[in-house]
């Protein structure tokens, strides 16, 4: 594309793949850009350059992040990449298929990014920061919004690469997630999703260094960083759920916190939800993993975090194949799925990343029996899923309205209804509730349902 081609103001294309981190990693640098005077196009066509975020974590996401980069050089031809697939080889894994590439950056890196635009097409004119809304771009819905909290992680799991890919823990002081959340909030945001890659770790790197938040001295620890996101919660009646919670010992303080918060205003501020990442319950496999091994302690912590909360919704991620595994290790994990009966499961077959410390341990799994493990394992859960889905038809519950669609039954007719989300429903990755009379509700507001019946993953629901 010749510069005589070029748009004024120019635009960019942009393709995020990966993660909420890595999407709010997308949202800083379309900050960025429009504060600059760039144009974000939609259509590869009407751009005059094209940056993909990719995601390089499993096999899978680096498939599809290859792809992406493929169809954006056919479609466009002058491609910037940037994020987790970035950073591998220091690029030359991309470089080595995609030599067209005009720059390669890692994750994380917003400020690399916008160098190589400006160097490939010049940025318009000095920032100005009234081009952005007061709470910045968002990719989410305007009703939902990621909140990071910290970049990086300290742990060196065998089957990750994270920490290779975006380096140690790296805490934001406790005054910017703050601010950020208000504004937010003041936006119209009804739903923060607290995400990094170690949650519960926020603060360790900085040593809980006391920082300030409208003049009020706070640490920089989760606890403290919980508390203030309630009362902000509370204050613009909004949701604030937190994710990739690592099960320290103080998370049984965030328990203690959500259940007070539940108590003094139960459909607004901290959710009882706690999404904790055990990836398995062999003690053998957990070693092998470099994850903590005490699967039976964390048994108890669970039940003791049940009782004292009931309404709390636990979700949890699992990997089965893992080298290594026996059909005896995978059976202690399914007697823990059954036992802890988490409202929630992701699992996923454990697939070889490039630069992991697994792919040097012996006895692989074949495919055949890690596809077969995997599904036996999803099996119990559905079961497990249904029947705590169907103990709550006939309760009442806030849900928060995420679109109204067309929807279609097993005899073929069309109905429109409201597709929205309960306390333990997270966008993407859980279940909805389907509020069968709400065809007359506005996406981004809250209303108040009756369950009415109960799938093995979505409620039914009408209208009080």
């Amino acid at each position: 594309m010749s510069d005589l081609s070029i748009h004024f103001p120019p635009r960019i294309g942009f393709v995020s793949l990966g993660c909420p981190k890595a999407l709010v990693d997308s949202e800083d640098i379309i900050n960025r850009l429009k504060a600059e005077g760039y144009v974000i196009a939609t259509q590869y066509h009407e751009a005059d350059l094209v940056i993909v975020n990719t995601c390089g974590f499993i096999d899978a996401a680096v498939d599809e992040s290859l792809d992406a980069i493929a169809e954006a050089l056919d479609e466009n031809g002058k491609v910037i990449v940037t994020g987790c697939l970035g950073a591998r080889e220091n690029g030359n894994f991309i470089r080595a298929r995609h030599p067209r590439i005009l720059a390669i950056t890692g994750a994380h890196a917003a400020a690399e990014t916008l160098t190589a635009v400006h160097r490939h097409l010049p940025r318009p004119h000095a920032p100005l920061s009234d081009l952005l809304p007061p709470q910045g771009v968002k990719l989410t819905p305007r009703h939902y919004a990621y909140l990071k909290i910290s970049e990086g992680c300290n742990h060196h799991c065998t089957f990750c690469i994270i920490p290779d890919l975006r380096g140690k823990l790296t805490s934001r002081p406790i005054h910017e997630p703050l601010d950020e959340a208000e504004r937010l909030l003041k936006a119209g945001v009804r739903e923060l999703l607290v995400v990094s890659q170690d949650t519960s770790a926020y603060g360790v790197d900085t040593q809980y260094l006391t920082g300030f938040f409208k003049g009020r001295p706070l640490k920089t620890n989760i606890n403290i960083l919980a508390r203030e996101l309630d009362a902000l919660g509370k204050a613009y009646h909004a949701w604030i759920r937190l994710h990739y919670v690592y099960p320290y010992p103080h998370v049984d303080t965030l328990i203690e916190l959500m259940a007070m918060a539940h108590e003094s205003q139960p459909y607004a501020g901290l959710l009882p939800y706690l999404d904790i990442p055990l990836q398995h319950a062999s003690p053998r496999i957990l070693k092998a993993m470099r994850r903590p091994a005490a699967a039976e302690k964390m048994l108890e912590r669970i039940v003791t975090w049940q009782r004292a909360l009931p309404q709390l919704t636990l979700r949890s991620t699992f990997i089965v194949g893992f080298p290594g595994e026996t059909e005896e290790d995978f059976e202690i994990l399914l007697d823990f799925i059954k036992e802890a009966r988490l409202n929630r499961v992701g699992a996923f077959a454990y697939s070889p990343i490039e630069g992991a410390r697994a792919n040097a341990l012996p006895d692989p799994i074949p495919e055949e029996i890690k596809e077969e493990r995997l599904a036996r394992l999803m099996a119990i859960q559905a079961e497990i899923s249904h029947a705590k889905l169907q103990a709550k038809i006939g309760q009442t519950m806030d849900a928060l309205v995420d679109q109204i669609a067309e929807v279609k039954d097993d005899r073929g007719n069309r109905s429109i209804i409201a597709l929205a989300r309960g306390m333990g429903d997270a966008p993407d990755i859980d279940g909805s509730i389907h509020i069968i009379d709400g065809s007359d509700l506005t996406p981004g507001t809250f209303a108040q349902v009756t369950i009415i019946d109960a799938t093995e993953h979505d409620l039914m629901a009408r209208v009080n």
